[in-house]
């Protein structure tokens, strides 16, 4: 952004005029700023670099740069970095979670008011791939980030993030392209009931 915004905007207007001129000013911002903004993108992407190389190369032996693991490459002690990032985690996924149980109390409440059984496993059957989601990410997410070290194996760590972090928002295409199939095929039996009855 700075490289572009220190060149493009000038050039642009003097395009649009057909012109070459430049004030001072503006001379020395970008014989100033343009290589100080240079310098700091080729210091980024060389951090990047190194980035992708500590997580190719097993330095951090996971899927991908997870902020604990990341926590563990630092030299200074990191384990009150670890409790106050675990906290706040904990508390982000605890309220999470209280929303979610009592949306899906509100909504068991809601079925049980639904006079017929059929409309009842409807309802049910487009909230259940929902909850076996929800299910299957906290389980996994929970025994990824609490799980004594003691038990700890890379092959098993490697398993636990795929299925917390691969898994969930594959199914969410899956689940969703149900759930629509479900009520345009709902919606197609109301309009066919619709058009019998004005017959």
């Amino acid at each position: 952004m700075g490289s572009i915004s220190t060149t493009v905007p000038k050039a642009m207007v003097n395009s649009l005029w057909d012109t070459r001129a430049i004030s001072y000013a503006g001379f020395a911002a970008q014989i100033l700023l343009l290589p100080f903004f240079i310098t700091a993108e080729c210091c980024l992407l060389t951090i990047m670099a190194y980035d992708r190389y500590v997580a190719i190369c097993n330095v951090v032996d996971q899927l991908f740069c997870e902020i604990p693991q990341i926590l563990k490459l630092s030299c200074s002690d990191s384990h009150m970095r670890e409790a106050g990032l675990l906290v706040a985690s904990g508390c982000l996924a605890f309220g999470c979670f209280v929303f979610i149980v009592l949306s899906y109390g509100q909504i068991f409440r809601a079925v049980l008011r639904i006079p017929s059984q059929q409309g009842q496993h409807k309802v049910f059957s487009t909230c259940l791939p929902h909850l076996v989601v929800v299910s299957l990410f906290v389980s996994t997410g929970m025994f990824s980030y609490l799980k004594p070290p003691s038990i700890s194996s890379p092959s098993l760590d490697l398993f636990v993030t795929v299925l917390y972090v691969v898994v969930p928002p594959a199914l969410n295409p899956l689940i969703y392209g149900m759930r629509n199939k479900m009520l345009n095929e709902a919606l197609q039996t109301i309009l066919e009931q619709m058009l019998v009855q004005d017959h």
